[in-house]
Protein backbone atom coordinates (compact mmCIF):
# COMPACT_ATOMS: atom_id res chain seq x y z
CA UNK A 1 0.00 0.00 0.00
CA UNK A 2 1.17 3.40 -0.88
CA UNK A 3 1.67 5.90 2.27
CA UNK A 4 -0.67 8.85 1.89
CA UNK A 5 0.97 12.23 1.08
CA UNK A 6 1.97 14.48 3.95
CA UNK A 7 -0.66 16.96 4.83
CA UNK A 8 1.15 20.60 3.79
CA UNK A 9 2.61 22.41 6.55
CA UNK A 10 0.32 25.12 7.19
CA UNK A 11 1.56 28.96 7.47
CA UNK A 12 0.35 30.98 10.19
CA UNK A 13 0.48 34.29 7.83
CA UNK A 14 0.64 35.97 11.63
CA UNK A 15 3.55 34.68 13.01
CA UNK A 16 5.80 35.32 9.85
CA UNK A 17 4.65 38.81 10.62
CA UNK A 18 4.88 39.41 13.87
CA UNK A 19 8.70 37.62 13.13
CA UNK A 20 9.26 40.17 10.36
CA UNK A 21 8.42 42.69 12.78
CA UNK A 22 10.75 41.86 15.26
CA UNK A 23 13.52 41.43 12.74
CA UNK A 24 12.79 44.70 12.09
CA UNK A 25 13.12 46.41 14.96
CA UNK A 26 16.36 44.40 15.86
CA UNK A 27 17.59 46.00 12.95
CA UNK A 28 16.39 49.44 13.48
CA UNK A 29 18.33 49.34 17.43
CA UNK A 30 21.75 49.67 15.38
CA UNK A 31 20.65 52.39 13.52
CA UNK A 32 21.15 51.09 9.97
CA UNK A 33 20.91 54.74 8.22
CA UNK A 34 24.21 55.78 10.62
CA UNK A 35 25.67 52.60 10.12
CA UNK A 36 25.11 53.06 6.22
CA UNK A 37 27.54 55.85 6.95
CA UNK A 38 29.63 53.87 8.81
CA UNK A 39 30.20 51.46 6.20
CA UNK A 40 30.77 53.74 3.25
CA UNK A 41 33.32 55.78 5.23
CA UNK A 42 35.32 52.45 6.82
CA UNK A 43 35.53 50.88 3.15
CA UNK A 44 36.84 54.88 1.73
CA UNK A 45 39.55 54.74 4.72
CA UNK A 46 40.97 51.10 3.93
CA UNK A 47 41.15 51.95 -0.37
CA UNK A 48 42.74 55.04 0.88
CA UNK A 49 45.23 53.62 2.97
CA UNK A 50 45.79 50.42 1.20
CA UNK A 51 49.52 50.78 -0.07
CA UNK A 52 49.11 47.62 -2.54
CA UNK A 53 46.40 46.21 -4.41
CA UNK A 54 43.23 45.80 -2.47
CA UNK A 55 42.09 42.43 -1.01
CA UNK A 56 38.47 42.46 -1.19
CA UNK A 57 37.42 39.44 1.49
CA UNK A 58 40.52 41.26 4.05
CA UNK A 59 38.35 44.82 3.17
CA UNK A 60 34.94 43.25 3.37
CA UNK A 61 36.04 41.87 6.81
CA UNK A 62 37.19 44.93 7.82
CA UNK A 63 34.04 47.05 7.20
CA UNK A 64 31.87 44.20 8.58
CA UNK A 65 33.80 44.21 11.66
CA UNK A 66 33.36 48.41 12.01
CA UNK A 67 30.15 47.99 11.51
CA UNK A 68 28.81 45.28 13.67
CA UNK A 69 30.55 47.62 16.11
CA UNK A 70 29.12 51.06 15.23
CA UNK A 71 25.54 48.66 15.36
CA UNK A 72 26.46 47.10 19.03
CA UNK A 73 27.26 51.06 20.31
CA UNK A 74 24.19 52.40 18.55
CA UNK A 75 22.10 49.34 20.20
CA UNK A 76 23.60 49.82 23.79
CA UNK A 77 23.46 53.61 23.57
CA UNK A 78 19.76 53.20 23.25
CA UNK A 79 19.46 50.96 26.15
CA UNK A 80 21.09 53.68 28.10
CA UNK A 81 18.73 56.24 26.55
CA UNK A 82 15.42 54.36 26.36
CA UNK A 83 13.82 56.72 28.87
CA UNK A 84 14.66 60.35 27.21
CA UNK A 85 14.12 58.56 23.86
CA UNK A 86 10.85 58.35 25.38
CA UNK A 87 10.71 62.28 25.87
CA UNK A 88 11.36 62.91 22.29
CA UNK A 89 8.65 63.41 19.61
CA UNK A 90 11.15 61.61 17.36
CA UNK A 91 12.80 58.58 19.43
CA UNK A 92 9.79 57.40 21.19
CA UNK A 93 8.55 54.90 18.83
CA UNK A 94 11.73 53.28 18.89
CA UNK A 95 11.55 49.27 19.44
CA UNK A 96 12.62 49.57 23.24
CA UNK A 97 10.90 52.94 24.82
CA UNK A 98 7.82 51.70 22.64
CA UNK A 99 8.44 48.26 24.65
CA UNK A 100 8.07 46.31 21.75
CA UNK A 101 12.17 44.53 22.88
CA UNK A 102 12.81 43.22 26.30
CA UNK A 103 15.94 45.59 27.81
CA UNK A 104 18.10 42.49 28.29
CA UNK A 105 17.29 41.15 25.09
CA UNK A 106 18.48 44.53 23.80
CA UNK A 107 21.71 44.84 26.06
CA UNK A 108 22.35 41.28 25.09
CA UNK A 109 22.31 41.76 21.42
CA UNK A 110 24.39 45.08 21.72
CA UNK A 111 27.20 43.51 23.55
CA UNK A 112 27.46 40.25 20.95
CA UNK A 113 27.41 42.89 17.96
CA UNK A 114 30.36 44.49 19.87
CA UNK A 115 31.93 41.80 20.69
CA UNK A 116 31.90 40.01 17.43
CA UNK A 117 33.11 43.44 15.53
CA UNK A 118 35.87 43.94 18.09
CA UNK A 119 36.74 39.96 17.11
CA UNK A 120 36.65 40.37 13.72
CA UNK A 121 38.92 43.15 13.34
CA UNK A 122 41.65 42.13 15.88
CA UNK A 123 41.83 38.28 13.82
CA UNK A 124 41.26 39.25 10.31
CA UNK A 125 42.73 42.95 10.31
CA UNK A 126 45.11 43.72 12.94
CA UNK A 127 45.08 44.70 16.96
CA UNK A 128 45.99 48.39 16.29
CA UNK A 129 42.29 48.70 14.18
CA UNK A 130 40.68 46.32 17.30
CA UNK A 131 42.00 48.38 19.65
CA UNK A 132 40.29 51.83 17.90
CA UNK A 133 37.08 49.99 17.73
CA UNK A 134 37.16 48.88 21.00
CA UNK A 135 38.23 53.01 22.08
CA UNK A 136 35.37 54.13 19.70
CA UNK A 137 32.68 51.66 22.26
CA UNK A 138 34.22 53.14 25.54
CA UNK A 139 34.20 56.93 24.56
CA UNK A 140 30.52 56.69 22.97
CA UNK A 141 29.47 55.00 25.65
CA UNK A 142 31.21 55.33 28.50
CA UNK A 143 32.13 59.37 28.20
CA UNK A 144 29.67 61.01 25.31
CA UNK A 145 26.56 59.26 26.87
CA UNK A 146 26.60 60.29 30.22
CA UNK A 147 27.94 63.50 28.99
CA UNK A 148 25.13 64.65 26.91
CA UNK A 149 22.43 65.59 29.90
CA UNK A 150 25.28 67.71 31.39
CA UNK A 151 27.49 70.02 29.22
CA UNK A 152 27.09 70.46 25.35
CA UNK A 153 30.27 70.08 25.16
CA UNK A 154 29.62 66.59 24.88
CA UNK A 155 29.00 67.19 20.80
CA UNK A 156 32.96 67.23 20.72
CA UNK A 157 33.40 64.40 22.43
CA UNK A 158 30.89 62.20 20.28
CA UNK A 159 32.13 63.52 17.45
CA UNK A 160 35.48 61.37 18.15
CA UNK A 161 33.31 57.95 17.96
CA UNK A 162 32.16 59.23 14.71
CA UNK A 163 35.21 59.93 13.18
CA UNK A 164 36.97 56.38 13.88
CA UNK A 165 35.67 54.67 11.13
CA UNK A 166 37.41 55.59 8.32
CA UNK A 167 40.55 55.44 10.57
CA UNK A 168 39.88 51.84 11.60
CA UNK A 169 39.56 51.19 7.78
CA UNK A 170 42.76 52.84 7.19
CA UNK A 171 44.51 51.08 9.84
CA UNK A 172 43.54 48.01 8.81
CA UNK A 173 44.91 48.40 5.50
CA UNK A 174 47.80 50.10 6.21
CA UNK A 175 48.93 48.83 9.66
CA UNK A 176 49.41 52.54 11.40
CA UNK A 177 47.21 55.36 11.79
CA UNK A 178 49.39 58.32 11.35
CA UNK A 179 49.33 60.26 7.66
CA UNK A 180 46.48 60.37 5.68
CA UNK A 181 44.34 58.55 8.57
CA UNK A 182 45.04 61.18 10.72
CA UNK A 183 43.46 63.19 8.08
CA UNK A 184 40.86 61.62 7.44
CA UNK A 185 39.40 61.14 11.19
CA UNK A 186 39.71 65.21 11.18
CA UNK A 187 37.58 65.71 8.30
CA UNK A 188 34.84 63.70 9.66
CA UNK A 189 35.33 64.72 13.26
CA UNK A 190 34.79 68.65 12.38
CA UNK A 191 32.38 67.60 10.06
CA UNK A 192 30.32 66.29 12.52
CA UNK A 193 29.83 69.49 13.96
CA UNK A 194 27.99 72.01 11.96
CA UNK A 195 26.22 69.16 11.12
CA UNK A 196 24.61 68.15 14.24
CA UNK A 197 24.04 72.38 14.89
CA UNK A 198 21.43 72.18 11.94
CA UNK A 199 19.93 69.08 13.77
CA UNK A 200 20.40 70.55 16.89
CA UNK A 201 18.65 73.31 16.18
CA UNK A 202 15.28 71.37 14.07
CA UNK A 203 15.14 69.30 16.92
CA UNK A 204 15.59 71.70 20.04
CA UNK A 205 12.38 71.54 21.55
CA UNK A 206 12.72 67.61 21.47
CA UNK A 207 16.14 68.09 22.91
CA UNK A 208 14.60 70.51 25.52
CA UNK A 209 11.87 67.76 26.73
CA UNK A 210 14.82 65.24 27.16
CA UNK A 211 16.69 67.55 29.40
CA UNK A 212 19.87 67.83 26.86
CA UNK A 213 21.54 70.93 27.16
CA UNK A 214 22.27 71.22 23.38
CA UNK A 215 23.55 74.87 22.29
CA UNK A 216 19.69 75.90 20.75
CA UNK A 217 18.79 74.75 24.21
CA UNK A 218 20.68 76.59 26.52
CA UNK A 219 20.96 79.70 23.74
CA UNK A 220 17.32 79.87 22.29
CA UNK A 221 18.46 82.76 20.26
CA UNK A 222 21.06 80.54 18.21
CA UNK A 223 24.41 82.79 18.42
CA UNK A 224 26.22 80.22 19.68
CA UNK A 225 25.14 76.99 17.41
CA UNK A 226 25.31 79.19 14.58
CA UNK A 227 29.12 80.49 15.53
CA UNK A 228 29.91 76.75 16.30
CA UNK A 229 28.47 75.79 12.46
CA UNK A 230 30.94 78.56 10.81
CA UNK A 231 33.94 78.00 12.74
CA UNK A 232 33.63 74.38 11.52
CA UNK A 233 32.82 74.66 8.33
CA UNK A 234 35.65 77.10 8.19
CA UNK A 235 37.97 74.84 9.71
CA UNK A 236 36.88 72.17 7.55
CA UNK A 237 37.94 73.65 4.13
CA UNK A 238 41.80 73.46 4.97
CA UNK A 239 41.46 70.15 6.08
CA UNK A 240 39.64 68.35 3.50
CA UNK A 241 41.86 70.15 0.71
CA UNK A 242 45.44 68.35 2.55
CA UNK A 243 44.11 65.47 1.96
CA UNK A 244 44.08 65.73 -1.85
CA UNK A 245 46.80 66.22 -4.48
CA UNK A 246 45.52 66.72 -8.47
CA UNK A 247 44.53 70.32 -9.13
CA UNK A 248 41.19 69.19 -10.44
CA UNK A 249 40.64 67.06 -7.23
CA UNK A 250 41.75 70.21 -4.93
CA UNK A 251 39.11 72.85 -6.99
CA UNK A 252 36.50 70.37 -6.34
CA UNK A 253 36.97 70.08 -2.75
CA UNK A 254 37.47 73.71 -2.41
CA UNK A 255 34.15 74.38 -3.71
CA UNK A 256 32.51 71.54 -1.61
CA UNK A 257 34.17 73.34 1.29
CA UNK A 258 32.94 77.20 0.19
CA UNK A 259 29.70 75.81 -0.87
CA UNK A 260 29.05 74.04 2.99
CA UNK A 261 30.60 77.28 4.68
CA UNK A 262 28.49 79.59 2.33
CA UNK A 263 25.33 77.43 4.36
CA UNK A 264 26.66 77.60 7.38
CA UNK A 265 26.86 81.38 7.17
CA UNK A 266 23.34 81.37 6.06
CA UNK A 267 22.30 79.75 8.96
CA UNK A 268 24.39 81.60 11.10
CA UNK A 269 22.46 84.77 9.43
CA UNK A 270 19.07 83.93 9.60
CA UNK A 271 19.18 81.12 12.70
CA UNK A 272 15.81 80.10 11.20
CA UNK A 273 14.51 76.03 10.51
CA UNK A 274 14.72 76.75 6.93
CA UNK A 275 18.54 77.86 6.73
CA UNK A 276 19.31 74.60 9.38
CA UNK A 277 17.57 72.25 7.27
CA UNK A 278 19.44 74.10 3.94
CA UNK A 279 22.77 73.38 6.33
CA UNK A 280 21.64 69.74 7.32
CA UNK A 281 20.94 68.69 3.64
CA UNK A 282 23.78 70.78 2.26
CA UNK A 283 26.24 68.66 4.79
CA UNK A 284 24.70 65.51 3.73
CA UNK A 285 25.51 65.63 0.19
CA UNK A 286 29.16 67.18 0.89
CA UNK A 287 30.25 63.97 2.58
CA UNK A 288 30.07 61.36 -0.49
CA UNK A 289 30.78 63.76 -2.79
CA UNK A 290 33.82 64.67 -1.06
CA UNK A 291 34.81 60.65 -0.45
CA UNK A 292 34.56 60.23 -4.23
CA UNK A 293 36.35 63.04 -4.73
CA UNK A 294 39.50 61.81 -2.37
CA UNK A 295 39.08 57.72 -3.94
CA UNK A 296 39.40 59.48 -7.77
CA UNK A 297 42.14 61.28 -6.95
CA UNK A 298 44.13 58.29 -5.10
CA UNK A 299 43.25 56.26 -8.06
Amino acid sequence: MKAAPAEPVAIDAAVVERRARRAADYLALTKPRLNFLVVATSAAGYYLGAPHAIDAAAMAQAVAGTALVAGGAAVLNQVSERETDALMLRTRTRPLPDGRIAIAEARAFGMALSAAGVGLLALRANLLAAGLALATLVVYLAVYTPMKRRTPLSTLVGAVPGALPPLIGWTASRGTAAGGGLILFAIVFIWQIPHFMAIAWLYRGDYGRAGFPTLPVIDPGGRRAARHAVFFAGALLPVSLAAVVGPVAFSVTLVLGLGLLSLAMRFSWLRNDAAARELFFGSIVYLPILWVVLILDHS
